[in-house]
């Protein structure tokens, strides 16, 4: 009976670390995600974020998303141009903790809009997922996917909106500690004039590994921007997209 007891302690003990780290680590991920906001518009800043877990670690998910951003401009003048964003994970085995298979929860922001509005708006989601199987493994995650954030700066009769995305890519990851280091390495910008309409179409380039739409959840993959639309593209609107690139290093500093 007491090797039964010790058996059955022990295991209700490593259940509530690994909750408890999972917990804390929401935050981390969170905290991380408002990094990347600080380091994306920035040529070589430099930030890292440690982390403390027994059981999780921090994987990253390369092509994870792309966004096609198609511009049409008054007098038909069509423009269009592409990029890619990888994902930053905080990956735990179902086996040590789970929440039940597509269990789905958002930290941040609360809607599921790929568009986000505002000076304060959110530049990534961060979300917690469960979906089994996956090719990756079995794991609880904390996901941070960058999105797009929508900022009317429009003064008068002069419509000026910005658009900015975050595009993560994959650097040297030596895993020397638990950290997550983020470097801006290039910053870059489309501008057009007299913008009547713009389409934004999410695809998922690794879907065959099931991150596709189901494991995003957003509220929709065909987003059409215009003077009726929600949030309201201004008619003949200045329009310009930055693009940061910024680069993601795993364990880099001891």
């Amino acid at each position: 009976m007491v090797l039964v007891a010790m058996v059955y302690t022990n295991g209700f003990l490593n259940a509530r670390i690994a909750e408890n780290e999972f917990v804390t680590n929401k935050q981390f991920m969170l905290t991380t995600a408002l990094q990347i906001d600080d380091i994306a518009w920035t040529i070589g800043r430099t930030q890292t974020i440690r982390y403390s877990s027994r059981y999780g670690a921090v994987g990253f998910q390369g092509d994870a998303i792309s966004y096609t951003i198609h511009v049409s401009t008054q007098g038909g003048g069509e423009f269009e141009f592409l990029y890619q964003t990888g994902l930053i994970l905080f990956n735990m085995p179902s086996s040590v903790y789970t929440l039940g298979n597509d269990y789905f929860e958002r930290i941040f922001p609360s809607d599921d809009n790929v568009i986000q509005s505002g000076p304060t708006a959110a530049a990534s989601h961060v979300y917690v997922i469960e979906k089994l199987p996956m090719e990756s493994g079995n794991l609880t995650r904390v996901v941070i996917a960058p999105t797009i954030r929508m900022l009317d700066s429009s003064m008068g009769e002069q419509s000026t909106v910005r658009f900015y995305m975050a595009s993560l890519n994959a650097a040297s990851s030596p895993y020397l500690s638990q950290s997550v280091t983020l470097i801006g390495k290039d910053v870059t910008q489309y501008a057009y004039s007299n913008v009547t309409e713009v389409r934004i179409t999410v695809e998922y380039p690794s879907a065959g590994q099931r991150f596709d739409s189901t494991f995003f959840n957003f509220f929709e993959n065909n987003i059409v921007l215009n003077s009726l639309s929600d949030p309201p593209l201004p008619t003949n609107s200045a329009i310009a997209f930055y693009v940061g690139e910024v680069a993601v290093s795993l364990g880099k500093y001891t």
